[in-house]
């Protein structure tokens, strides 16, 4: 007999607010703030919005001047990845879920599953996207705490595809890697080939995910959560600091390109003492704790001694500098 407290809980939660600092402070706190054997599903969408990952360089993502000019945000999200751009035409969707029960490839499947009563068979394609006939609408990425995982991922609807081009800057290596010369041609808004909009979409989203975990959800009130501690994390994250601070004086020394991801490094050696000073990595991994790993393992290390890591991310940064 199953224990009742073991029992996994639905929650849904339907964002009403389109700032972005609000929306990425309250999937912050859902992921810090621990609820035993749940996963909730959070559907949210922002206003004019370039996201770039943790450890991504803004000035090298994206035109910021542009796109403050043109009353646009930035903002800065907990996990890895590459730069997204966001807007009303774009439906975003959170999981968080207690470790237990936190399953990336079922997540995945609530998002298909949707998207079949609009007659889309889609595919998880790459690193991190689900992919239409080939052509990118959603892109994924994940990140974990103590006790909850965090997968959170953009379904492109209706988006502005020319503020998307106009804003990010896509290095060409990657657009060669994907065979294609534009990020234009490499996406696809799914209101293109289904009569499907932002809002219509929702319903299906919360019977997928029912029908997915086999059980009911609870309708959370996004009021109801959206706290004095969400307002202040807000603050926090749309700081000239937290959004610019050490990418004002980076200089990039070297880049490359892995199956992994891509990366600049920006390298302050010591000659007269032989060590490595200093060193700052952009990069668009999705596994950022590997990056923070780097930065530490090297930071202080002598030129003499070749530093090495169990793992592979790790090293193959070692090798840029060795």
């Amino acid at each position: 007999m199953t224990n009742s407290q073991d029992k996994t809980r639905l929650q849904i939660i339907i964002g009403n607010q389109y700032n972005p600092y609000i929306n990425l402070a309250f999937e912050s706190k859902l992921l810090d703030n621990y609820l035993p054997n749940t996963i909730s599903l959070f559907l949210w969408r922002n206003k004019q919005t370039v996201v770039i990952g943790t450890n991504q360089n803004p000035y090298s993502e994206c035109d910021i001047d542009l796109l403050l000019k043109e009353g646009g945000f930035i903002t800065r999200r907990r996990t890895g990845g590459g730069a997204v751009y966001h807007d009303l035409g774009n439906l975003n969707f959170s999981f968080v879920a207690d470790k237990k029960i936190y399953d990336v490839k079922k997540q995945m499947q609530v998002i298909q599953k949707a998207l079949l009563d609009f007659n889309l068979e889609t595919e998880v394609s790459g690193r991190n996207d689900i992919t239409y006939q080939g052509r990118k609408f959603s892109g994924n990425a994940f990140a974990k705490t103590k006790n909850q995982g965090l997968h959170h991922g953009t379904i492109l609807i209706k988006t502005d595809s020319e503020r998307l081009q106009k804003y990010l800057k896509v290095k060409p290596a990657k657009l060669h890697k994907h065979g294609v010369k534009s990020v234009s041609s490499r996406v696809i808004n799914l209101s293109e080939v289904a009569d499907i909009t932002s809002e219509n979409i929702i319903p299906h989203l919360i019977k997928a995910f029912e029908e997915v975990y086999q059980d009911t959800a609870s309708i959370i009130n996004f009021n109801d959560l959206c706290n004095e501690d969400v307002i202040r994390l807000s603050q926090h994250i749309s700081s000239d600091e937290y959004l610019f601070g050490k990418w004002k004086e980076f200089h990039t020394k070297k880049s490359a390109t892995f199956d992994w991801g891509s990366i600049d490094l920006d390298v302050d050696i010591d000659e007269e003492n032989g060590i490595i000073k200093d060193i700052n990595i952009a990069s668009d991994s999705l596994e950022p704790k590997s990056i923070e790993s780097a930065i530490e393992l090297l930071k202080g290390a002598k030129l003499k001694e070749i530093p090495s890591s169990e793992n592979q991310i790790v090293n193959d940064i070692i090798s840029l500098i060795y």
